[in-house]
């Protein structure tokens, strides 16, 4: 028994669906038992977002995710169908019917438990149980959605409470050094560890919801990502490395353009004050990253950086803490990227830093912000600057 997710690209027409279908059908033959997780066809969820933006610029975000839903049901229901009609005994189940329990955050909501016993019992007579991916229920019964990419959270969390493997199927053969389609050079790597993994998916690498990462490391589940267009052999993520595989000090690089910076300046040098920003930041749900403050004899200046949505939805928040003092200003700079590299080699290598700077340097890079953790650095650039600054990182770590 496993569980394999399969992308909006993998599904996107009745075509390609078929071809996933012969996929699952060629694996049922050799004996094996699948839940398979899908995501919407092709583009459905930005149609339905736009659609929905047509009504209202701020959609109620209970019914957008009851509209969200949607899209995941019309693909499982039609991959459903096409197993069946080639004689696989196959049967499609959404949130709602297995049970899967979330936070009531809707629109990216956690997933907190599910009932899979349905699923067991359902795997004894047939081989597929085709599931919706990206959402689930709350307590109460209202349907939630589980941000982008979550339909690789929903495969997870279900090979997690199986305690079975899960593939990962998208249009790429697995997890590159960076970009493939920005780099075409980018090598592939067989292994890479959770810890990179999750940071990459932090920082902008599209392969894996970093949610879904989360709870892989947690609970181990062997996760392989690959192709639904190809049999190349993809990724696996593992804790550690093999021990035969060289530890490279840099894995990969990422770029993340869906950044906004957020300056404060001239603010009183109050620690509660400070603290009441962020707090209210935070109760917005509002995810921030860098963050650098400033103190001068009288005034503190905080530059965060967050990811980038409505810059008038930050202001306002801030606005709210600060109505009562005086002489303070915000700006938005949405003219920004974060550039990073992630490595778990970088704990035993010396030298990563002043490599990463020399390089951004050499080719006169202006950095805005840093920050920095155990196996990671990620600098702030202006937009126009980060194709470069990227290339400039992928030489100088021959990625």
């Amino acid at each position: 028994m496993l569980v394999q997710k399969y992308g909006g690209s993998s599904v996107a027409t009745l075509e390609r669906i078929a071809n996933v279908a012969n996929r699952i059908k060629a694996r049922v033959d050799t004996g094996e038992k699948i839940i398979v997780v899908v995501s919407a066809m092709g583009e459905t969820t930005n149609k339905l977002i736009s659609l929905a933006k047509k009504i209202s610029d701020d959609p109620d975000p209970r019914e957008l995710d009851m509209l969200l839903a949607t899209g995941e049901q019309k693909s499982a229901a039609l991959l459903s169908m096409m197993l069946l009609k080639m004689g696989v005994k196959a049967v499609s189940y959404n949130a709602f019917q297995l049970n899967i329990l979330t936070t009531d955050n809707h629109t990216d909501a956690r997933i907190m438990d599910m009932n899979l016993e349905k699923v067991k019992k359902e795997l004894q007579d047939k081989d597929v149980i085709v599931v919706t991916g990206f959402q689930g229920i709350t307590p109460e019964g209202n349907l939630t959605t589980l941000g982008r990419g979550g339909s690789d959270t929903s495969a997870v969390a279900i090979a997690a409470k199986l305690g079975t493997r899960c593939e990962i199927y998208s249009d790429v053969a697995g997890i590159y050094t960076t970009d493939p389609k920005f780099y075409s050079k980018a090598k592939k790597l067989e292994y890479i560890t959770y810890d990179e993994m999750l940071e990459l998916a932090a920082q902008g690498s599209r392969v894996l919801h970093s949610r879904a990462v989360e709870i892989a490391k947690k609970y181990n589940v062997e996760v392989v990502c690959l192709s639904s267009f190809s049999d190349e052999g993809g990724t696996t993520i593992v804790n550690t490395l093999p021990e035969w595989l060289e530890q490279p000090v840099v894995t990969g690089v990422a770029m993340d353009s869906n950044q906004i910076k957020i300056t404060i300046n001239n603010i009183p040098n109050n620690v509660d004050l400070i603290s009441g920003i962020f707090n209210a930041v935070a109760e917005a749900r509002i995810n921030i990253d860098m963050i650098s403050i400033v103190n001068d004899n009288s005034h503190t200046h905080i530059t965060f950086t967050a990811v980038a949505g409505n810059p008038d939805r930050v202001e306002e928040v801030i606005k709210t803490v600060l109505k009562d003092e005086k002489g303070w200003k915000i700006t938005a700079d949405t003219n920004v990227t974060k550039v990073s590299a992630i490595g778990v080699g970088m704990r035993s290598n010396s030298g990563v830093a002043s490599r990463f700077f020399s390089a951004l340097q050499r080719e006169g890079i202006r950095i805005i912000a840093t920050t920095t953790s155990e196996i990671k650095i990620s600098v702030l650039v202006p937009k126009e600057e980060s194709g470069r600054a990227l290339k400039a990182l992928i030489d100088e770590f021959e990625l």
